[in-house]
Parts: C-alpha cells; sequence; structure tokens
C-alpha cells in the first residue's frame, strides 16, 4: 500500500513494525500496557494517537526509548509515503 501518510498513521507503522520486531502479538503488548488490544490494534491502523503517558507505556513493554518512537515516527513522516 503506498499513499500519503498522516502522524497517526506514521505512528501506527512504527508501533507495528517496533511490536513485530519484539516478536509480540497486539494482544501481548495490551496486556503488558494494561490496555485493550483493540486500543492497540486502533493506533497501528492510525485511527488513534497515544496520549504521552501511553507513549511511555508502550516503550517500555517494547524496550525501547520513547524519543526513537517519535523519531522514527518523524522520518516516516518526512518520506511522506508508506509501503506496508
Amino acid at each position: 500500500m503506498e499513499g500519503f501518510v498522516n502522524v497517526a498513521t506514521a505512528f501506527g507503522l512504527v508501533l507495528r513494525n517496533v511490536r513485530k520486531r519484539e516478536n509480540l502479538t497486539q494482544e501481548q503488548l495490551a496486556l503488558q500496557c494494561g490496555y485493550q488490544r483493540n486500543y492497540i490494534s486502533l493506533m497501528e491502523r492510525g485511527h488513534n494517537q497515544p496520549t504521552l503517558e501511553t507513549l511511555l507505556s508502550l516503550a517500555s513493554a517494547l524496550h525501547c526509548d520513547p524519543a526513537d518512537l517519535v523519531l522514527e515516527t518523524v522520518r516516516v513522516l518526512k518520506s511522506g509515503s508508506v509501503s506496508a
């Protein structure tokens, strides 16, 4: 899929990629963060955007720095498109 990327879509792509790199399912990530699986799915599809608190929780569960999630999101945004 190729197309214009907004912030929510870019973050969702980054979240999905990092989650898969950590070999976690949406359910496993949700349980570690205290969220519903559906919320993770909505973020990954660009329908919801995380709060700062959620970003910190996600980063902790994904064993990464929250800044890395943001920087990667900016990189995706600057590229202007997404390939999935």
